[in-house]
């Protein structure tokens, strides 16, 4: 999901540049709580004008944009709008010495010329040609909203009619495999379950890969139209008879949407869905992030209360123009009332209130902190299967799976199974901490566990 902490790893991800001979490649490695994240920035000039894209090669991210550069008297300044990261460096000679900020916190990241070599990912559960399935290139169209998706279709090889399944991927710009930190989540589920006759639709969000359309402009509801245009694309496929979704994260928002507004859809899988107001979610993600980070239980106070009447000040509010004033006068006097309230290290007070308004203001913040997901589930009356791990700490399971079975049941749905998987983080994993900083260091991609229960839980609503 797009949250403020989630967002920590899953989107190490883009910035723009101002400088005079500092055009090229610059590498760096981000330590965190002992693992290695590589970064790369590519800058270039164009007159006057410098621009840069970002890698994070262990995130399996490439080439994606950087919002704003500025480079003066040897200060590299590197600004993702959303989710609010910044890189602040000083340039000498074949060195930018500086600092990555996200959300209140800093590390230390130096960039040097020099190219870091590759290291392999051991993914063992990634399959490898030739498939033992059709996998079909597709493309089908949102009319509504005028954008084209691009995915692959995987069928099982032999005659006859499957159910089918669509996959919705997690906050942030994610292709059809929903690539991260070097795993393929839907590439692995998409094999497993073609692999026992069900056959699997998985697209580029719009604005990513072969998609079109304006990744930064949507909103949880545009993704919900993008995925209906999956859904009647299917409906045209002789080979498919039922029909469900499986979504992740925020997925698992986007699929009871779906499946409330549509009678064609037989059943959805919901992995770490959300089953609370996501103010709330952002708040318990924030706490336990931090307290898992070691931050000061005093910060996390304050961050919280600062939080809490942030997103009070954006629910509360729907002009663009007063949600970013408001929250200009509001952070400007908590900063005031909390000096000891940490900034990200070179960053000014402007700049930190300036990221905080673009991230808090943005089309789909503003959208997703307003979702009624209550009333959402309420309406959904096909089976539904609620899955989480127990070491999650973006969307803790608990608390979350309780909202779910909650409102699906006062909403009189009688097909409900809910599961806490255990030793499970937030991709599914089997892990130790939970964090996100462990992701991309574990070699399993999507628990084997997790991956039966759907398959035998879909083959029960298909039959």
């Amino acid at each position: 999901m797009k949250y403020l902490t989630l967002i920590l790893l899953v989107f190490l991800i883009s910035t723009k540049t101002k400088s005079q001979d500092i055009t090229g490649q610059w590498n760096g490695k981000l330590k965190i709580q002992g693992i290695e994240l590589r970064v790369v920035f590519n800058i270039s000039k164009n007159d006057t004008t410098y621009t840069a894209t970002m890698d994070s090669p262990d995130q399996g991210a490439k080439g994606i944009p950087v919002d704003k550069v500025t480079y003066n008297n040897h200060i590299l300044k590197l600004e993702i709008k959303q989710p609010g990261i910044n890189y602040n460096g000083t340039y000498n000679k074949d060195t930018i010495e500086g600092t990555f900020m996200q959300s209140g916190l800093s590390f230390p990241l130096n960039l040097t010329r020099e190219k870091l070599e590759n290291e392999v990912n051991n993914r063992p559960q990634e399959p490898q040609l030739p498939y033992p399935y059709i996998s079909e290139e597709v493309k089908f169209e949102n009319s509504k909203d005028q954008v084209v998706l691009a995915g692959t279709l995987t069928l099982p090889n032999k005659d006859g009619h499957f159910p089918a399944v669509v996959l919705i991927s997690g906050s942030g710009p994610q292709n059809r495999n929903e690539e991260v930190f070097g795993h393929k989540p839907f590439l692995v589920i998409a094999d497993y379950l073609t692999r026992n006759n069900i056959a699997v639709l998985r697209f580029d969000d719009r604005g990513i890969g072969e998609s079109t359309g304006n990744f930064k402009e949507a909103t949880t509801l545009d993704f919900s139209n993008d995925v209906e245009a999956a859904v009647e694309y299917l409906k045209t496929r002789k080979e498919i008879d039922k029909i469900g979704l499986i979504g992740h994260s925020e997925g698992g928002i986007i699929a009871p949407i779906v499946a409330s507004n549509s009678k064609d859809i037989n059943f959805i899988v919901l992995l770490a869905g959300l089953g609370m107001p996501a103010d709330e979610l952002l708040l318990l993600q924030d706490e336990l992030i931090g307290k898992a980070y070691g931050v000061n239980d005093s910060i996390l106070q304050t961050s919280n209360t600062i939080n809490k009447e942030v997103y009070n000040i954006v629910i509360q509010n729907n002009k663009p123009e007063i949600i970013k004033q408001k929250l200009s006068e509001y952070i400007n006097h908590a900063l005031q009332d909390n000096p000891d309230f940490p900034i990200p290290g070179g960053m000014n007070k402007e700049d930190y209130i300036k990221m905080q308004i673009e991230t808090l203001a943005s089309p789909w913040m503003s959208y997703f902190l307003k979702i009624n997901i209550e009333g959402t589930l309420k309406k959904v009356k096909c089976p539904v299967l609620a899955l989480n791990g127990a070491k999650d700490l973006q969307v803790p399971a608990t608390e979350n799976l309780n909202g779910i079975k909650k409102a699906l049941e006062e909403g009189g749905n009688k097909n409900v199974t809910i599961q806490v998987i255990p030793n499970l983080n937030h991709l599914f994993q089997k892990c130790q901490s939970g964090l996100p900083l462990e992701y991309s260091t574990i070699k399993q991609t999507f628990s084997p566990d997790a991956l039966e229960l759907i398959y035998k839980w879909i083959e029960t609503q298909t039959k």
